[in-house]
């Protein structure tokens, strides 16, 4: 059997613009023939499913799978077009994808495109989901999961508008009822609307403060030239800490707050008071469907016009 090299998986996928290790374990199980390597990656559904890949897949949906109240999982699959984000049989794929990452032991995304698809364990979870990219017609990808877990306390998880948002709030608590998890479900309706990025401001780094500080320093300079340090550190200061009630959980004024002051921290203290004993924020996770992707804009005459010529 002829050596397998790099450039031999490069040359591969450029013919057929399979994924890396799918384009190895084709030349591997064809003994480097690349004939029959690209043979099998189409009877694989690999190769036509990497004529798609060039599509930008910025739709799809966010869905969480949850055991009992201690532990719970979030992944985000992405697909083309919202059409095929409401289809019943798409999200039913994503339900089975969530429940795998609940019972994984993968630790990151590779990982887990490499192990066996729990429904039929004679594909990988990446071969499966070539095979869904070639039913469906779409460009899709599994983008990113989380879980979480809590020993002493409970995990709730919320889903916004569809999937297009999902939260998982981890809290502590030594009572868990249905106060307490009506109150966790509350604070993580906050985390869908107003996006924080730390639970509080023990998690932001030194670092992270120094930077800010300088950029608003310069861009105080710049509105007050003439002014001392004094004031320059005061506008500094204040711009800082209206940034930080902005990143911070329990510094945002909750949504619900009656008075429109109060805090999501009072409303914790609010809460814990009520069931006699502390309900503690200690993590959370927000995905939101396409966040960070940039869409392809395409005219959609020329769109039709491609699709016609192909």
């Amino acid at each position: 059997m002829a050596a397998i090299t790099a450039a031999m998986v490069k040359e591969l996928r450029e013919i057929t613009g399979a994924g890396m290790m799918d384009c190895k374990k084709a030349l591997n199980a064809t003994e480097g023939d690349m004939d029959k390597a690209v043979e099998f990656l189409r009877e694989k559904g690999l190769a036509a499913a990497a004529k798609k890949a060039g599509r930008v897949a910025a739709e799809g949906l966010v869905m969480i799978a949850a055991e009992s109240d201690k532990k719970a999982a979030i992944v985000e699959v992405n697909s083309e077009t919202d059409f095929v984000a409401k289809n019943a049989d798409f999200q039913a794929y994503v339900k089975d994808v969530a429940n795998q990452v609940l019972n994984s032991e993968a630790a990151d995304l590779d990982a887990f495109m490499a192990e066996p698809w729990s429904k039929e364990p004679s594909k990988t979870v990446a071969e499966e989901l070539s095979s869904r990219i070639s039913i469906i017609g779409e460009n899709l990808g599994i983008r990113r999961f989380e879980r979480v877990q809590t020993e002493n306390g409970c995990v709730v998880g919320y889903i916004h508008g569809g999937g297009r948002i999902g939260v998982l709030a981890v809290a502590e608590c030594q009572t868990v009822n249905e106060e307490v998890k009506e109150a966790l479900k509350n604070i993580a309706m906050q985390i869908a609307a107003l996006r924080p990025q730390y639970v509080c401001r023990d998690e932001i780094s030194d670092e992270f403060i120094e930077k800010e500080k300088e950029i608003l320093m310069a861009a105080a300079k710049n509105e007050k030239p003439d002014a001392d340090e004094k004031r320059l550190m005061g506008m500094v200061n204040g711009r800082l800490n209206k940034e930080l009630k902005e990143f911070c959980l329990l510094d945002q004024v909750y949504v619900r707050a009656e008075d429109g002051k109060q805090t999501v921290a009072q409303y914790l203290e609010q809460v814990s008071k009520s069931i006699g004993t502390d309900l503690a924020v200690k993590k959370f996770v927000r995905f939101e469907t396409g966040e960070g992707i940039e869409k392809k804009e395409e005219n959609f005459a020329e769109e039709v016009a491609k699709q016609m010529n192909q």
